[in-house]
C-alpha cells in the first residue's frame, strides 16, 4: 500500500533541510557597499566588521564606484577577505592621516595607513588607495602585515611611506598595480613580489628601504616593472636598507634617467655590505650596469631564472593567486 504524505508534511521536511544546508555555512559570503544606498552597506568599515571571523570560504565585499572618505581595517580574524571595487579609477578610499597628526609617539607612522591589512589570505582588486595628507612625512596609503595576501589592478598614492609591505615572514603580491611616492615610498620586511607594475617618484627619493630579515631568501623583487618619475625630480635611487639585510632585486624593468648611475644608496649613517641588491636586464635611460655601487649585483641569466613565483613563494604551498 502506497503511502501519501500531506503537502504541510513534505513542506516542512524541505525548510529543514534547507535550514540545516544554511546552518552548515552559518554566514554571508558576499556584500555589496554603495554610497547611494542601495548595496547592504554605505561603509567598507562596515561591511569588512559584519563579515565572518575565520571564515572557511572567502568573504568577497564588492565595493561600488565612489569616494570612501574612511580608514578601513581588516583584522587579523578577517581572514579569506576580498576587497573587489566596480572601476579601479573610480572605487577610491581616501584618507588624510600622517605622523606629526596621530601624535602617538615615535611609532605613529604605522597607524597612518588608509588601508591596514593584519589578515592572511586577503584579496584586493581594482581600488585606489590614497593618503591625501600631501608632503607633510610619514603618512601611508597602505599596511599589510598579512600573509599570502594578493593585490591586482589597484593604484596607491601618497608621498613618504605609500606602502608598508611589512610582516616578518609574509608573502605578498602585488600584480599590475600602480604605486607613487616620494621618500621610501615601498618599504617594509616581506617577502613581495611586484610584477607588471608601475612605480612614480615624486621627489628626489628612494623607490625602495626594504627590512627583509636576515634568514628570507628573498625580499623584494620587481619583474617586468616600469619606473618612472615626476618632471621635478632629477635624482632618485632604486633603494635604501631600512635594515642590514635588505634585499631588493630588479628583473626586466625599464628606468627613468633620474636614477643616479650608482643605482643605489645607503641609509644615512650607515653602511652596505650586508644588503642585497642586484638588477637583471634593465632597461632604459636609468640602466647604467657598469657605474652601479661596487657593492650591488649584476644578475647573470641563470641566477635571474631562480626568480621564479614557485621560488620566492615557497614559503607560501598552495596559494591560489600564485598557482
Amino acid at each position: 500500500m502506497k503511502k501519501h504524505y500531506p503537502i504541510a508534511v513534505i513542506t516542512f521536511c524541505l525548510f529543514f533541510i534547507s535550514i540545516l544546508q544554511a546552518g552548515a555555512q552559518g554566514y554571508k559570503t558576499h556584500f555589496v557597499v554603495a554610497k547611494d544606498g542601495s548595496g547592504d552597506y554605505t561603509s567598507i568599515q562596515a561591511a569588512v566588521d559584519a563579515s565572518k571571523a575565520f571564515p572557511d570560504e572567502t568573504v568577497t565585499i564588492t565595493i561600488k564606484k565612489g569616494i570612501y572618505n574612511e580608514k578601513v581595517t581588516v583584522g587579523s580574524w578577517n581572514t579569506h577577505l576580498s576587497l573587489v571595487g566596480e572601476s579601479k579609477d573610480s572605487t577610491i578610499i581616501t584618507y588624510d592621516d600622517f605622523f606629526s597628526k596621530i601624535k602617538r609617539g615615535p611609532n605613529s607612522t604605522f597607524l597612518t595607513a588608509t588601508l591596514t591589512v593584519q589578515a592572511n589570505d586577503f584579496t584586493a582588486k581594482n581600488l585606489t588607495i590614497i593618503n591625501s595628507a600631501g608632503p607633510v612625512g610619514q603618512a601611508l596609503a597602505l599596511s599589510v602585515t598579512g600573509t599570502r595576501c594578493y593585490f591586482e589592478n589597484c593604484s596607491f598614492l601618497g608621498n613618504q611611506d605609500t606602502v608598508y609591505a611589512a610582516g616578518a615572514g609574509a608573502y605578498q603580491y602585488y600584480k599590475n598595480c600602480y604605486i607613487e611616492g616620494t621618500v621610501d615610498f615601498i618599504f617594509g620586511e616581506a617577502t613581495a613580489v611586484f610584477e607588471g607594475c608601475t612605480l612614480k617618484e615624486k621627489g628626489n627619493g628612494y623607490y625602495t628601504a626594504a627590512s627583509t630579515p636576515q634568514n628570507m631568501p628573498y625580499g623584494y623583487v620587481f619583474i617586468n616593472c616600469n619606473l618612472t618619475a615626476a618632471a621635478n625630480v632629477n635624482k632618485a635611487a632604486l633603494g635604501r636598507p631600512w635594515r642590514q639585510f635588505a634585499k631588493v632585486v630588479y628583473i626586466n624593468c625599464k628606468l627613468p634617467n633620474v636614477i643616479s648611475p650608482e643605482g643605489w644608496t645607503k641609509w644615512a649613517g650607515g653602511n652596505t655590505p650586508t644588503a642585497y641588491y642586484a638588477e637583471y636586464n634593465s632597461t632604459g635611460e636609468g640602466a647604467n650596469p657598469a657605474k652601479r655601487a661596487a657593492w650591488s649585483k649584476q644578475l647573470t641569466a641563470k641566477e635571474a631564472k631562480a626568480y621564479t613565483l614557485k621560488n620566492i613563494f615557497s614559503g607560501a604551498t598552495g596559494w591560489a593567486a600564485i598557482q
